[in-house]
């Protein structure tokens, strides 16, 4: 077989993408329900139809046909999603035994054959441990149907959660496994598994100019050091470190307010129990509406707390400009398989402080800052740093935005395709 034409402009091929989390506010919990959203609407938006399976919102429909049709969305396990309410991890288990039970077969049946008939291959991607065993299922019904040599099956690792549940032997033999960052490559690595790298990417409009007359309005509002921080309350995020770090700004009369935007999980409760024993005021900002006025008035509201938590559902539009006004975006995980956050602070011409696992973007000091140890004394003197040099802070924020530029979606799945047209090649299939 010869080898594969690399520059024609669109290739045969279908994507579909299998993911537990989704673009409903009731699937989208994380970075995986934000990967695989603007992931799937960057395939689309390059003319390849595609498909995402997730656990979707029990009261929108079963199947969504968006982006002139190319991008189309099935809310997989709705009636389990009816029985649990509370968010697409509610009922965890239930959901993904359905996942993998009724899944596959659809999958085989209903989009990869018919797909063979027109000489279309079809590239199913699934994410995380939720769709493992899936995938399993999936290469298992491809061969009895004589169907292998029209899918591509590939596995993505965003994180290491799940894999103690994971057949990994079986999960290689039928899937090639990727993963997110060359942090991740080597974990995976010393369990003996070999993985290709495809990092996470920035959707096109994360370049637009953020809102700088609401973000001027934030910075009166906490006029001293305004930090933020979003993410999960999980220890993996180090939230501990970031509160003691705005106790440590304090000492050194910084004035510090830290804009936080957690969860529903329960450790986040024990965060807040540890700012007040530090002596850190927490006021928690609910506005009647999402809009940038009423935000910025519940913000105000809140201005003399040293900790200020964003208990509703935060605009990406407001995050933005959040990411742009705060002195610094506190991303500092000590185990960050990629750190979306970190980059989507640079895209927003932001300063992101980060942990050094997976933020394989940052080179401390030149277009960001990442951390070298657990010491919340650390940040506390970085941050004394930066207020006092604004020619640093002008270069780390316009360096962070020219570096988050190479991390551009389109540009990350051309990167993709190219490895899926090795992996065709090696298995002999004609794209």
């Amino acid at each position: 077989m010869t080898p594969p034409v690399v520059d024609h402009p669109r290739r045969r091929i279908e994507f579909v993408v299998l993911s537990f989390e989704g673009p409903d506010p009731y699937s989208l919990v994380g970075g995986l329900g934000v990967r695989v959203s603007e992931m799937t609407r960057v395939m689309a938006g390059l003319g390849y139809k595609t498909r995402l399976f997730f656990v979707g919102d029990p009261d929108a429909p079963d199947f969504e046909s968006t982006e002139d049709g190319l991008l189309n969305l099935h809310r997989w396990s709705r009636w389990l999603s009816k029985q649990y309410p509370d968010g697409v991890y509610h009922g965890e288990v239930a959901k993904v035994e359905d996942y993998q039970k009724s899944l596959p077969e659809f999958l085989v049946k209903r989009v990869i054959a018919p797909n063979a008939e027109v000489g279309v291959t079809t590239v199913v991607i699934g994410e995380d441990w939720h769709t493992a065993a899936t995938m399993i299922r999936i290469s298992g019904l491809l061969e009895e149907e004589n169907l292998e040599s029209h899918a591509l099956l590939f596995w993505n690792a965003n994180n290491v959660f799940g894999f103690k549940t994971i057949d990994f032997p079986e999960l290689s033999k039928a899937a090639r496994l990727l993963t997110v960052s060359r942090y991740m490559k080597e974990r995976m690595r010393t369990m003996d598994l070999e993985a290709l790298v495809v990092p996470n990417g920035i959707p096109p409009r994360f370049w637009s100019r953020v809102d700088k007359r609401a973000g001027g309005e934030l910075r009166e509002i906490f006029p001293g050091t305004l930090l933020a921080k979003v993410g999960r309350y999980h220890a993996d995020k180090r939230w501990m470190m970031a509160i003691e770090a705005v106790a440590h700004c304090k000492e050194l009369d910084l004035k510090p307010t830290l804009l936080v935007r957690g969860g529903r999980e329960a450790y986040g409760a024990k965060i807040r129990e540890h700012a007040i024993s530090l002596g850190l005021s927490w006021a928690v900002a609910r506005p009647e509406a999402n809009d940038n006025a009423s935000v910025l008035e519940s913000l105000e509201a809140c201005r003399h707390s040293d900790i200020v938590e964003l208990d509703f559902f935060v605009p990406e539009a407001f995050l933005r400009t959040l990411y742009w006004a705060a002195t610094a975006v506190l991303a500092n995980s000590g185990h960050e398989p990629f750190g979306l956050v970190g980059l989507e602070v640079m895209a927003c011409s932001g300063l992101a402080i980060t942990g050094s696992t997976g933020e394989e973007y940052i080179q401390s000091f030149h277009n960001g800052i990442a951390l070298s140890s657990e010491d919340p004394r650390e940040i506390a003197l970085y941050m004394q740093e930066i207020l006092h040099d604004e020619e640093l802070q002008t270069t780390l924020r316009s360096n962070g935005r020219a570096s988050a530029k190479f991390y551009n979606w389109d540009g990350i799945i051309e990167d993709l395709l190219r490895k899926i047209e090795l992996e065709a090649w090696s298995k002999g299939i004609e794209l």
